[in-house]
């Protein structure tokens, strides 16, 4: 059976996530790290998209991306996967791939989710009981977007922007929201819509993704639906339905 097409549009954020294969690590050491932003940077502008936030943890990478075009976080996908798997092959005298199968990515809806996402990202560490604040890890967009830190691979979102005119202001309003968490529903919503490759945000935004792309963006109803039933409108960013139960966190099952 053909795999179905991810949701992708010019000009809307992606929440992607790459998984180390079996949830085995995916990097070993600084150095790995450095390389896998260097070519991170240099891809995106290759390929024309703009990262707003990464994370990257043992066996997994966060990214937030606005592509420029249809198919533009594809293509930075596919060449930072092949460089850097050929990278840490050679540095290590391996063979085969790093990565669990594809990339996992979802739209996300600028108005409410793009700064969820983002702090749900650099607050990686932190829920993974890494380090206590996401200013103390140092593999994340966390130094650029809260505390001002000079990181050339980060274009700040446009509703990142919007926070305050005065660019002192907008990190201290940055850090505030950080501050203040993720709630539950937050955290469930971008990880079963990342997981499901949905569309993340109010239902307008899933309506408008659908009409442009011509296809479902939302989830459906578990079972078969009743004869003659109208269109199914799904509520708003519905905790996760795979009822997965939150574990004791660790690097290898926080997402």
């Amino acid at each position: 059976m053909p795999r179905r097409p991810r949701l992708d549009a010019a000009g809307i954020a992606q929440h992607v996530i790459q998984r180390g294969n079996d949830r085995q690590p995916c990097f070993f050491a600084d150095v790995d790290r450095l390389r896998y932003l260097r070519d991170l940077h240099e891809l995106a502008v290759a390929h024309d998209c703009a990262v707003h936030g990464y994370v990257l943890m043992t066996n997994h990478a966060h990214l937030l991306v606005t592509p420029g075009a249809v198919g533009a976080v594809a293509a930075l996908m596919h060449a930072l996967g092949t460089r850097y798997v050929r990278a840490v092959n050679d540095r290590y005298g391996r063979t085969g791939t790093l990565w669990e199968g594809r990339y996992k990515s979802c739209l996300v809806d600028s108005e409410r989710y793009v700064l969820a996402c983002l702090r749900y990202i650099e607050l990686n560490p932190v829920r993974a009981c890494v380090v206590p604040h996401p200013a103390a890890y140092l593999w994340s967009s966390y130094g650029a977007n809260g505390e001002g830190r000079e990181d050339a691979l980060v274009s700040p979102h446009p509703t990142y922007l919007a926070l305050a005119s005065d660019p002192a202001a907008r990190l201290a309003r940055y850090r505030d929201l950080v501050a203040a968490g993720i709630s539950e529903d937050e955290l469930s919503a971008i990880r079963g819509y990342t997981q499901r490759q949905h569309a993340l945000g109010s239902t307008r935004f899933q309506d408008d993704i659908e009409a442009m792309l011509g296809r479902r963006a939302r989830p459906g109803r578990h079972g078969r639906p009743p004869a003659k039933s109208p269109k199914i409108q799904g509520p708003v960013l519905p905790p996760d339905r795979g009822g997965r139960k939150t574990r004791r966190a660790t690097t290898e099952t926080v997402v």
